[in-house]
C-alpha cells in the first residue's frame, strides 16, 4: 500500500467523525459534505510525516474549513429572506436528500442547531469542539487565533447561550411547554378542534410581510381565523426558549428562518408574533428547551 492509499484509508476511517463535527458546525448536510471533501484535499496535499494523531489533525482541519465557511456565510446574511427560505425542498439528482437532512437535524437536536446559529463563528467552534467532541482548549485556541484563556471564554459564553437562563418559574415553563406541545401537535395533524382548544377565543396573530404566511398580513383575530392559518402546518419546527419563555423555532436548510413568540395566559395562547426578519432574529435570546 502506497502513502496515498494509506491516507485515503485513514481518511475514510475518520469520515463519520468529520461529518459529525462539520454538521454541528454548519447545520447543513450539503455544506458539511463540502467541508469534509475540502479537508481531504488539504490532507492529500500536505506532508503528514510528522503528524502523530491524524484523527486530531483532521478534526482541526475540518474545523478551520467550517470556520471559514461560517465567516463567508455571515457576509451573505443580508441576502433576500424570500429568496433564501421560499426555495422549494426537492430531491436533487446526486444531491442531498432533504428528508435525510431533517432526520439528521432531529437526531442532533433542532433546537440546539437553532441556538448554535445565533452564535458567532468562533463561539460556535469553541463550543462544538470542546463541549460536544471533547477537544482541549489548547488545540482550539490556534484555530480561532486566540489564547487558551480566550478560547475558554468563547465556549463559556456559548454555553450560557445554549443553556439559557429561565426568567420565569419552572412551573410556568412546564405549563407553557404543555400548551405549545399541544398547539404544535394539533397543527401538524390538522386537528382543527384541538387547535381551537389551545387558542384563546380572542387570540391575535400578528403577521409581518417577512413571515411568509400566504395571504396573511396585518393582524388576524379570533380562534377560528387563526386556527385556519396553522391547520396542517408546523412541520420542521420545535419548541425552544425565546427570551426566557416557551416559543417555537424553525430551521430550513440549516438556517434559522422563523420564530413564533407566544403569549400564553390561563393555558391558552392569546398572542402569536412571528419573527422572520434576519435582523430581528439576531436580537432574540434563544436557548435549548430540555425534553
Amino acid at each position: 500500500m502506497n502513502k496515498h492509499e494509506w491516507l485515503a484509508e485513514q481518511f475514510e476511517a475518520n469520515r463519520t467523525h468529520l461529518q459529525a463535527v462539520a454538521y454541528r458546525m454548519l447545520g447543513s448536510l450539503s455544506e458539511a459534505d463540502d467541508a469534509v471533501q475540502e479537508s481531504w484535499l488539504h490532507l492529500s496535499r500536505s506532508d503528514t510525516s510528522g503528524v502523530k494523531n491524524l484523527g486530531g489533525w483532521l478534526t482541526t482541519v475540518v474545523a478551520r474549513v467550517c470556520l471559514n465557511m461560517l465567516h463567508a456565510r455571515g457576509s451573505r446574511r443580508e441576502e433576500s429572506l424570500e429568496a433564501s427560505v421560499s426555495e422549494p425542498i426537492t430531491r436533487r439528482e446526486g444531491g442531498i436528500d432533504p428528508e435525510q437532512e431533517v432526520l439528521l437535524a432531529d437526531s442532533v437536536g433542532l433546537a440546539l442547531l437553532v441556538v448554535l446559529d445565533t452564535l458567532s463563528p468562533a463561539e460556535r467552534l469553541a463550543f462544538v469542539l470542546h463541549d460536544i467532541f471533547d477537544v482541549p482548549f489548547n488545540e482550539i485556541a490556534p484555530i480561532v487565533e486566540r489564547s487558551e484563556t480566550a478560547a475558554r471564554q468563547l465556549a463559556s459564553r456559548a454555553r450560557r447561550r445554549v443553556r439559557g437562563t429561565a426568567t420565569v418559574k419552572d412551573a410556568d415553563l412546564a405549563s407553557q411547554r404543555a400548551v405549545v406541545d399541544a398547539f404544535l401537535a394539533a397543527s401538524r395533524e390538522g386537528n382543527f378542534d384541538a387547535l381551537l382548544a389551545v387558542l384563546d377565543p380572542d387570540v391575535v396573530f400578528r403577521v409581518d410581510r417577512a413571515a411568509i404566511f400566504a395571504g396573511a398580513s396585518g393582524e388576524i383575530r379570533g380562534a377560528l381565523a387563526v386556527a385556519r392559518q396553522f391547520s396542517g402546518r408546523a412541520q420542521g419546527v420545535r419548541p425552544a426558549l425565546v427570551n426566557g419563555a416557551v416559543g417555537v423555532v424553525g430551521v430550513r436548510h440549516g438556517r434559522l428562518f422563523l420564530v413564533l413568540r407566544l403569549m400564553i395566559r390561563h393555558g391558552k395562547i392569546v398572542e402569536i408574533d412571528p419573527v422572520a426578519d434576519p435582523a430581528r432574529l439576531r436580537q432574540l435570546r434563544l436557548s435549548v428547551l430540555d425534553d
